[in-house]
């Protein structure tokens, strides 16, 4: 039995995307004033929020849809819906 590192295992992860987040930070501001460690950028997976100058910007289209940004966010800052029906990530088993 083969054991994988956890780069192979996300090579197994594909996605559709929609033309639309399903992920919003409410308010850019908070990120820039209140979280100077930038949490989220840490704790996320799929490394989708990356902090560039003075905005979090948010790669949802590789978002693995674990949740954890719902409950990471120390300011509850970022909004996490499901994607629209027939999108989002889709598990290869291998």
């Amino acid at each position: 039995m083969s054991t994988k590192n956890i780069e192979e295992k996300q090579y197994l992860l594909r996605f559709k995307c929609d033309t639309k987040s399903h992920l919003t930070v409410l308010d850019h501001d908070v990120c820039m004033t209140q979280c100077p460690d930038k949490v989220c950028t840490v704790f996320c997976p799929a490394e989708v929020y990356k902090w560039e100058g003075t905005r979090m910007q948010v790669g949802y289209e590789g978002c693995h849809e674990c949740g954890s940004c719902r409950i990471g966010c120390p300011y509850q800052n970022i909004k996490w819906e499901y994607p629209k029906g027939g999108h989002g990530i889709v598990f290869r088993l291998a």
